[in-house]
């Protein structure tokens, strides 16, 4: 009896917990270890029907050489990086505040500048490009990296200003009413006492702002055209695609690297990061 309730207990772990397990790794997994593979392949691997697509018979870093040698991928780095952690900075300083304030401050019409800025943040960018391509031009900034500097802030300061305005609901009150009485202004009570509080979502919103920032394409697309000032993700598929044909080795090559920064912010700050998802405000 005891061997067939453990074998019972064996069949239902295995396909309730290791099977969708296995099934989200190989979907979370699978188009990394697709790109790791078709980059470390030679040219002639790649389009030879007889060899498999699932390893590498000739491992090969012509793909990785090309891509430094032959394109601007580290100014396409760099400029990620400048315009992702700009928008970052700028997206916390300006709705974290405006968070607190709508979840904080009651004053006429408060509910109503809630949903306009979810709302604003609901608008697909297919629909904005094109006035803000023309607003652009209009103060100088088009073909220029400082115009994604501008526009990114849009779109990523009404997400964060929404997911820090729920977070600062899930934070007693009591709190900063008990630091008041203490004799510390709102602000005071706000600085010292929600704002340490707040950490995860701020790191979570921050975490979530950089990886809209770096991954963003239509934007990057239609406002940037110089290979100069291009992201990674305009420039790979731009520089290295001729109509219909793509050069996969040094795309895939590319595409790896690309992702790798946002990985490593994901790796690091993976605690913090499903805190702020998960916690409230009352800490131990």
């Amino acid at each position: 009896m005891i061997a067939i309730t453990n074998r019972r207990r064996t069949l239902e772990r295995a396909f309730f917990l290791y099977l969708p397990l296995g099934l989200a790794l190989f979907f979370l997994v699978g188009p990394f270890y697709w790109m790791a593979v078709t980059a470390l392949k030679t040219d002639g691997d790649i389009y030879d029907g007889a060899h498999s697509p699932l390893y590498v018979l000739h491992p090969s870093l012509d793909h990785f050489v090309y891509l430094f040698a032959k394109t601007n991928f580290v100014t396409w780095t760099l400029n990620t990086m400048a315009v992702a952690a700009s928008g970052t900075i700028s997206s916390l300083v300006l709705g974290v505040p405006a968070g607190y304030a709508l979840a904080r401050l009651r004053f006429p019409g408060v509910e109503l500048i809630g949903t306009a800025i979810f709302v604003t943040y609901l608008v697909p960018t297919s629909l904005l490009f094109i006035p803000m391509i023309q607003v652009m031009a209009n103060i100088g900034l088009d073909d220029s990296i400082w115009a994604l500097v501008v526009v990114y802030p849009t779109f990523l300061v009404p997400f964060v200003t929404w997911l820090m305005a729920s977070y600062f609901r899930t934070i007693p009150t009591e709190l900063e009413e008990s630091g008041r009485i203490d004799g510390l202004t709102r602000l005071g009570a706000m600085w010292h006492i929600v704002l340490p509080l707040a950490r995860p979502g701020i790191l979570s919103a921050g975490i979530f702002a950089f990886t809209l920032s770096w991954n963003e394409f239509i934007y990057a697309l239609t406002l940037v055209t110089a290979s100069s000032e291009r992201t990674i993700p305009v420039g790979v598929i731009v520089q290295l695609s001729r109509g219909d044909f793509y050069f996969w080795g040094p795309l895939m090559a590319g595409a790896l690297l690309g992702s790798v920064p946002v990985a490593l912010v994901y790796y690091f700050f993976v605690d913090q990061y499903a805190s702020g998802l998960t916690a409230g405000g009352v800490k131990g």
